[in-house]
C-alpha cells in the first residue's frame, strides 16, 4: 500500500478541519475525505458559543480541557485572520445563563456547586447574580428574569465564517480536500491504511476519524470504539438584524456580529435533522422574549434543526488504536469551543504518532467499558 499522504482526516466539519489545519502546520501531508455538501453537518447548524461555565458535571477533567481551549481561542482567531483575511468575530466578554424563576435560579446554583465540588476541578470564576446586578451589566432584561450565572471565560464566534476560514487556510497550506469521498471501508495493511471511498481508494500512513456521528460506524474498522447518540436534535430560531442590544452571549440566545439574534434551547429525541417541531420553537421564542422584551417586536426570518454530535455520555472521545497503529478518533459535541485544542494540542500529538495519555486518558472510550464492568 503506497502512502500518498502522511495523514488522512475523515470528516470535513469543524473538528476535522481544525485538526487538519493543525496537522498542516506540523508539516504533514494531509488529505481530508468528506461527503461534501450532502453531509448532515452539525458545523452548519451549531450555536457558535465558546462556552465554559456549564461544562464538566460528571467528568472533572473536561472543565480544565474546556478552559484551556477558551484561553487559546484568541490566538486561533488571530492566526486564521492573518492567514485568510477573515475575521471570525471571536469575542470573550463573558456570558450569562439566565433564570426565569427563583426555582430555576436555585437549580442553576446547585448545578454549578456540583461542578465546582468535584475533585480536581480547576478554580475559575462563575458568579450567581441577582436581577439587579445583571441589569447593571446587561440593560433590557425582562421583569421575568430572577437572576443568573455569569462566567468571564465565555464567548462566541461567527461559526460559519470560522468553517470557511479553516477551509481557506488549509487549502493554502497544501491540504488536499476531497468532497464526494464518503468512506466505505478502512484497511490496515503493512503499516499503512487503505481507505475505500465513493470515489476510489486513498492511501495514508495515519488516519483520523473526525466524522461526527458516523464515527460509530467507522471506528470498529480500525479496532476503536465511538459510542454515539444519533437521535439528539436541536432547533434554532433566527431573527432579522437588529441594532446592537446584547452586550453578552446568553447560553440560550446570542446576537451575532451581523445583528441577528439566534435562539436555541431545545433537546429532542429525534433522528430527522430536516424536521421541525413548531411547538418547541414557540416555547424557545417565548422564553427569549421574556428574557429580553425587545424581541417581542422583531421578526423571525429562518429556523432550522440539526442533529447534535453527541457521545453516549456527552463528553469528548479521543483515542488511538492499539492494533492499527496510526489510527485515531476524535468525537465531541463542542466543535466550536474545542477548536483551539484540536488545532494546537490534538493535531501535534497525532503528527508525533501518539496521544498524550496523561492528559487525554479521561477522554478515552475505555471509560464506557469500565462502567459496564462495574
Amino acid at each position: 500500500m503506497t502512502r500518498e499522504h502522511d495523514i488522512a482526516v475523515i470528516g470535513g466539519g469543524l473538528v476535522g478541519m481544525a485538526i487538519a489545519w493543525g496537522l498542516a502546520h506540523a508539516s504533514q501531508r494531509v488529505v481530508v475525505l468528506d461527503e461534501g455538501d450532502i453531509a448532515k453537518r452539525a458545523s452548519r447548524g451549531n450555536f457558535a458559543l465558546v462556552w465554559v461555565q456549564s461544562k464538566g458535571l460528571g467528568l472533572p477533567d473536561y472543565v480544565g480541557w474546556t478552559i484551556r481551549s477558551s484561553d487559546q481561542w484568541p490566538r486561533l482567531a488571530a492566526e486564521l485572520k492573518d492567514e485568510t483575511g477573515l475575521d471570525v468575530c471571536f469575542e470573550r466578554p463573558g456570558g450569562f445563563a439566565l433564570a426565569l424563576s427563583e426555582a430555576e435560579l436555585a437549580a442553576r446554583k446547585e448545578t454549578l456547586e456540583r461542578i465546582h465540588g468535584q475533585p480536581g476541578v480547576p478554580t475559575f470564576s462563575v458568579e450567581i447574580l441577582d436581577r439587579v446586578a445583571i441589569e447593571k451589566m446587561q440593560p433590557g432584561i425582562g421583569p421575568a428574569v430572577a437572576g443568573g450565572s455569569y462566567c468571564p471565560l465565555d464567548g462566541h464566534v461567527n461559526s460559519l465564517r470560522l468553517f470557511r476560514a479553516f477551509h481557506i487556510a488549509t487549502t493554502r497550506l497544501g491540504v488536499d480536500y476531497r468532497p464526494s469521498h464518503a468512506v466505505r471501508g478502512i484497511h490496515y495493511e503493512s503499516g499503512a491504511f487503505r481507505i475505500e471511498t465513493a470515489a476510489g481508494d486513498v492511501g495514508a500512513g495515519k488516519v483520523v476519524l473526525a466524522a461526527g456521528n458516523a464515527n460509530a460506524r467507522l471506528a470498529p474498522m480500525v479496532d476503536l470504539d465511538a459510542p454515539m447518540r444519533d437521535n439528539h436534535r436541536g432547533q434554532i430560531v433566527v431573527t432579522r438584524r437588529m441594532p446592537r442590544f446584547l452586550r453578552y452571549p446568553v447560553v440560550t440566545l446570542r446576537q451575532t456580529d451581523e445583528g441577528s439574534v439566534m435562539i436555541g434551547d431545545s433537546y429532542e429525541d429525534a433522528s430527522d435533522d430536516a424536521g421541525l417541531t413548531m411547538a418547541i420553537s414557540a416555547v424557545m421564542a417565548d422564553r427569549a422574549q421574556r428574557m429580553f422584551p425587545i424581541l417581542a417586536r422583531t421578526t423571525v426570518v429562518r429556523t432550522w434543526s440539526c442533529l447534535r454530535v453527541m457521545t453516549r455520555d456527552g463528553f469528548p472521545i479521543y483515542d488511538q488504536s492499539r492494533t492499527c497503529p496510526g489510527a485515531f478518533v476524535a468525537c465531541c459535541h463542542s466543535g466550536v469551543t474545542l477548536a483551539a485544542n484540536h488545532a494546537y494540542d490534538i493535531a501535534p500529538m497525532i503528527a508525533r504518532g501518539a496521544l498524550d495519555a496523561g492528559r487525554l486518558a479521561p477522554f478515552s472510550a475505555r471509560r464506557f467499558h469500565v462502567q459496564k464492568a462495574a
